[in-house]
């Protein structure tokens, strides 16, 4: 138990044990020397002389405490915590040896025994440097790859946490919900069954190269996404995790609902008519003219039947356009027609204004260079110019040569020749159809004859804007993370953390002052997650005061267009939830926030920790516990421009939490539960604050 308390505690306590010796001895001399006189007139001078006695003892040894307590005990408290931070917290700063002047030989052997241990960590850092370089170089070339590929890409643990997640996934499960994060559930994004159904049939497999395709939507239900799954080596005794890739479908979906429909239409509208025409054509004999009311009868079901067929031909080709026509661009279809005519031997020049065309690339080029061909091939022409020019909201490509003119009844047996023979029975013509255009010659001057094809959409090239950065988010050690511990349990890496701070209006949520600025960050298997960042502004519904915008800067225009505190407050709970929550002088930020608790229907019962308190745990009360000193005393550096800015704030907060938790530890309190109980000795410093 003794060795529980501080050592200034002890050292007190140590002293109060002596004084309290001294006033026993001074009184038990004093009361003998009575009892041996034997004269009742001496008492009171006895008296006197023991209270006198026993001041100047405890004056003696609270003078000497004060002593021991200012030049040893406190100097050994901030010694220690100097070492701590540099043995546990990487810190590298030189140690101020004079906090140590009266204990000898101490302080410069503990500055000496730093220097070499930072020495040391130097050099064993530019050997491991050297040896992982190759290794630093591959992984970026994987997360460029990944953060670049078109699909989202999940990694999952075998409870179905996610351990790595690209760009991607986070635009396709992230839509109208919180950003997905690490160490969060995949079921917070999308709907379970599915994937519950393919993860067990996976398992019960036994393959290990098997993969299962499926179908799952979102939380929310606005998207549908096609997904592969495929398991990873499983650890002894735990169950394997997955890989899924995911693509969004619902735009594929929906284009396929409105073709089955038209189709469904088609047979309906046209089954009708022609029934009737079979029942009326039945009606008439063989060689025999039609009577004038059937003949009526006939003419209205055809023309009826012309209608349902002109009608139903135009919505077909009015919603070709999204089904497998993407936008390509016109020098890249011209180089490509060129390099397939050059291969059979045919010259061709090329010219093209910038423009993207919404066409299908690979069928425009089998049309072309197969009538090109077939120009060869019966003497027509064997050198072409190339060439593709906007045309009002869409652009014209113009096949032109020199020689004789092309008769129409040619090119239409040409286009009912197969577009890739021994590939494709289709007929050239069928491109023509799927496009929704037409193909015809025309002479441009005397021996001069193009070919022209429209193409109905096409765009101006516009300068492409700057790439969005996609980085993958990733901590594979999550995939073997044992889990189940209760918190108060819980060892302090094994646990997710929240560090937030607010900027408001003032000091006093109780009096109607509100938040102005929230922002935070997760820290996940003992790192901060770098993508994962929550950072708004706040409209307060109420003036910030000038005093208030003196300190973190935020005026009344910049808030005007914010959400509201309630929105944000759902927000942050869900971006908070199933973390330990983290902040500096915690109990002023957890104020705002739980006294928003009765309006957005949540509770902020996350388990919380303060780094007012862990410093105190580790430096002790009498130092000074600002987030100032904190980053002082750990050598991180907050720029002048983010100090009093709730993201500038936060992160300097995390730093700090992530260099104090080593040295918590380090003093033997690795559990949560252990630590918690450590820092309610230290809650009279928060009073304090507040």
């Amino acid at each position: 138990m003794l060795m529980r308390l501080s050592l200034r505690l002890r050292i007190f306590l140590l002293f109060a044990g002596l004084a309290a010796a001294c006033l026993v001895a001074v009184a038990s001399g004093l009361w003998l020397g009575y009892r041996r006189l034997g004269d009742a007139d001496t008492l009171n001078a006895f008296v006197q002389a023991a209270v006198l006695a026993g001041f100047a003892c405890l004056g003696v040894v609270a003078w000497v405490w004060y002593l021991f307590d200012v030049n040893v005990a406190r100097p050994i408290d901030s010694l220690a915590g100097a070492l701590r931070a540099r043995a546990h917290a990487d810190v590298t700063g030189g140690m101020d040896g004079t906090i140590a002047a009266y204990l000898g030989d101490l302080a410069p052997a503990a500055t000496a025994a730093a220097a070499s241990l930072a020495e040391t960590r130097n050099a064993l850092a530019e050997a491991v440097a050297r040896e992982t370089t190759r290794l630093t170089v591959e992984k970026s070339r994987l997360e460029a790859l990944l953060s670049d590929v078109d699909a989202g890409v999940i990694l999952c643990s075998g409870d179905h946490t996610l351990a790595f997640y690209n760009g991607q996934a986070v635009d396709l499960i992230g839509a109208g919900m919180a950003a997905p994060g690490l160490d969060r559930r995949l079921f917070d994004y999308l709907r379970e069954g599915p994937i519950l159904l393919a993860h067990e049939r996976l398992i019960a497999t036994g393959d290990k190269d098997a993969a299962s395709d499926l179908l799952c939507a979102t939380l929310t239900g606005s998207r549908v996404l096609s997904a592969r799954m495929r398991l990873m080596a499983a650890q002894d005794g735990t169950v394997p995790g997955y890989v899924l890739t995911l693509r969004d479908v619902t735009a594929d979906q929906a284009t396929h609902a409105r073709r089955e429909a038209l189709l469904a239409e088609v047979f309906d509208r046209v089954r009708r008519p022609a029934a009737n025409l079979t029942t009326l054509m039945a009606a008439i004999p063989d060689g025999a003219s039609a009577p004038g009311k059937l003949d009526s009868a006939l003419r209205e079901e055809v023309a009826a039947l012309a209608a349902a067929v002109t009608d139903l031909s135009q919505r077909h080709d009015a919603g070709r356009e999204g089904w497998s026509l993407n936008m390509t661009r016109a020098s890249d279809l011209l180089d490509g027609l060129r390099a397939r005519m050059e291969s059979e031997g045919l010259a061709a020049e090329t010219q093209a204004d910038a423009l993207l065309l919404r066409c299908n690339g690979f069928e425009v080029i089998a049309l072309l260079a197969g009538l090109t061909e077939a120009m060869a091939r019966d003497g027509v022409a064997c050198s072409f110019r190339l060439q593709i020019e906007e045309e009002g909201s869409g652009a014209l490509i113009r096949l032109g040569w020199q020689g004789a003119a092309l008769p129409v009844a040619q090119l239409e047996r040409w286009l009912d020749a197969p577009l890739e023979p021994g590939i494709t029975a289709a007929p050239r013509r069928s491109v023509l159809a799927t496009h929704g255009t037409d193909i015809w010659p025309e002479a441009v001057g005397r021996g001069a004859h193009s070919l022209c094809m429209p193409i109905p959409q096409a765009r101006r090239v516009v300068r492409r804007p700057a790439p969005i950065a996609r980085p993958v988010v990733y901590d594979f050690d999550l995939l073997s993370k044992a889990r189940g511990a209760a918190v108060q349990d819980a060892r302090l890496l094994d646990l997710t953390y929240v560090v937030f701070d607010t900027e408001t209006t003032g000091l006093l949520p109780g009096q109607g002052d509100e938040i102005v600025q929230i922002a935070a960050v997760r820290i996940v298997n003992g790192r901060r997650v770098e993508g994962e960042v929550f950072n708004t502004l706040v409209n307060p519904r109420r003036p910030i005061p000038p005093s208030s915008t003196e300190v973190h800067g935020i005026t009344d225009a910049m808030v005007q267009d914010a959400p509201y505190v309630e929105e944000i407050a759902i927000r942050f709970h869900k971006f908070a939830e199933g973390a330990v929550l983290v902040a500096h002088n915690a109990p002023f930020d957890m104020a705002f926030l739980r006294r928003l608790e009765p309006v957005i229907g949540l509770k902020f019962d996350n388990p919380v920790f303060d780094t007012v308190l862990l410093s105190a745990v580790v430096y002790g009360q009498h130092e000074v516990h600002s987030l100032d000193a904190l980053s002082h005393r750990l050598g991180i550096t907050i720029p002048e421009e983010a100090r009093h800015t709730a993201i500038g704030d936060t992160i300097a907060t995390a730093e700090a939490f992530l260099k104090l938790l080593p040295m918590v530890q380090g003093r033997g309190f690795a559990t949560f539960g252990a630590v918690l109980s450590e820092v309610r000795r230290h809650g009279r410093l928060l009073r304090d604050l507040n």
